[in-house]
């Protein structure tokens, strides 16, 4: 059912700055009239016409291209009118405040979005996707986004949200007939029912994962002893020399961060203080620091020495992922170098100093951040879209637990309708006013 906000919204929605083209976009029960009386002929729904732009006396501000769209056939679900004129910043605000004075007001950032959703004409995951590919950074990103736009990311949630109403009315079921002789807690059916929806959900929280890297990119911390070349490593990343490089154990004594981007995928890096045992106050808080900062790290380097090799005790869950890098591959023969690498497994072998294997590591950091093109399904996620999941998965987990144990099955019931619960979040089935405010207040204005 169309929602009517009551008032009719107008933005320019295209770019700021000089263009060839220009477009003013007005949404709301005003539309049609505001279209009578601005356009120089009267306009067909869905049919394009050249037209001149009218001001109040009938002068000619503009000519280009009108497009109207009658509710509910349109974006918003509302009457839409486009008016497509040159890109000149002066003439598009003369459109536009031709237009606010036919009654239509200022939109905020994101209404046009925001009016499609609450018209059903797309769920919550499709509008910020939408805003997610106007800020997508590389070319993977934008695809990815595109899949959630147009309903990928959330017909998997709806799928999983289907096998969990299946698996409720299955435990219903049983509860009713709790009393009979029929024990439908102990079918097989129900168990690889169960065991199926906790594999899809893993299956869609790593697609989420990644998708979540290719928007928001990765955080990369740097491990090491003291002298394996971790600021060489970061400087060497970002172009520039941000940390102190010396032969000096223990510079660097407290975290540095630098943010790169790499084919538009951005990564934050940082380099942490050498680990070792030290006597030194102010080198034990910069070892803590380090510490801290890569059990809350999406990936960890672990740099090891080529001509002093020693991997250092990290002492950070072992769930962290990490990879070991040889450094200063310039300071051993090819024999030594390759005995190192098997020793230590590493993925791979480079000199930050002279620059060599940099990029190679950089193509590593971009597979990590799910650059691969050649990577199918992967759609755009946020963080709390990855927060939904893991929720939905851990109430989903527990009801399974509780199933295979025959431990209450009256709690494994409330256990499922919590995931459905989070699941719901993603989509936009709730009425927190809150939530919706902010997630619109991000978006361009015009969208």
């Amino acid at each position: 059912m169309i929602q009517s906000s009551g008032d009719t919204i107008a933005a320019i929605a295209s770019g700021a700055g000089r263009a060839g083209i220009g477009v003013v976009r007005v949404s709301g029960s005003l539309a049609p009239e505001i279209a009578r009386q601005v356009c120089s002929e009267p306009l067909q729904p869905r049919v394009a016409s050249y037209q001149a732009f009218l001001d109040a006396q009938g002068g000619s501000l503009d000519e280009g291209i009108a497009l109207l769209f009658v509710s509910p056939n349109s974006f918003t679900g509302e009457d839409v009118l486009e008016l497509q004129g040159h890109g000149g910043p002066v003439v598009l605000d003369m459109i536009m405040q031709r237009v606010l004075e036919l009654g239509a007001r200022p939109a905020k950032p994101g209404e046009f979005s925001e009016r499609a959703f609450l018209n059903d004409k797309l769920d919550l995951a499709q509008a910020e996707a939408i805003s997610d590919l106007i800020d997508s950074s590389s070319v993977a990103a934008a695809q990815a986004a595109v899949r959630s736009m147009s309903g990928e990311f959330s017909t998997q949630v709806q799928l999983i949200q289907e096998e969990l109403i299946a698996l409720r009315v299955w435990l219903e079921a049983a509860l009713d007939f709790s009393e009979e002789e029929i024990d439908f807690l102990a079918e097989p059916a129900l168990h690889a029912r169960a065991n199926k929806l906790r594999a899809d959900f893993d299956e869609l929280l790593a697609k989420a994962e990644q998708g979540q890297r290719l928007r928001d990119g990765l955080t990369i911390v740097i491990a090491g002893v003291t002298n394996a070349g971790k600021s060489s490593l970061l400087n060497a990343l970002a172009g520039v020399d941000s940390a102190i490089v010396t032969d000096i154990e223990g510079t660097t004594r407290d975290v540095l961060r630098e943010q790169i981007t790499i084919e538009g995928v951005p990564l934050h890096i940082v380099d942490t203080a050498g680990l070792r045992n030290t006597d030194d106050v102010v080198e034990q808080e910069g070892i803590r620091r380090a510490r801290e900062q890569m059990q809350s790290a999406d990936h960890v380097l672990v740099l090891v020495d080529a001509s002093d090799p020693v991997l250092p005790a990290l002492e950070i869950d072992s769930e962290i992922p990490r990879t070991v890098i040889v450094n200063k591959s310039d300071k051993v023969d090819a024999s030594q170098l390759a005995s190192v690498a098997q020793q230590f497994e590493a993925a791979l072998q480079i000199s930050a100093k002279q620059g060599e294997g940099i990029k190679e590591l950089q193509s590593y950091l971009l597979s990590l951040a799910g650059h691969d093109s050649a990577v199918e399904g992967v759609f755009s996620a946020r963080r709390r879209h990855l927060d939904a999941l893991m929720k939905a998965r851990e109430s989903t987990s527990q009801a399974i637990e509780r199933l295979q144990n025959s431990q209450m099955p009256e709690l494994a019931a409330e256990e499922l309708r919590l995931a459905q619960q989070s699941l719901d979040e993603i989509t936009g089935r709730f009425d927190s006013d809150d939530l919706l405010g902010r997630i619109f207040s991000s978006f361009c204005i015009g969208k």
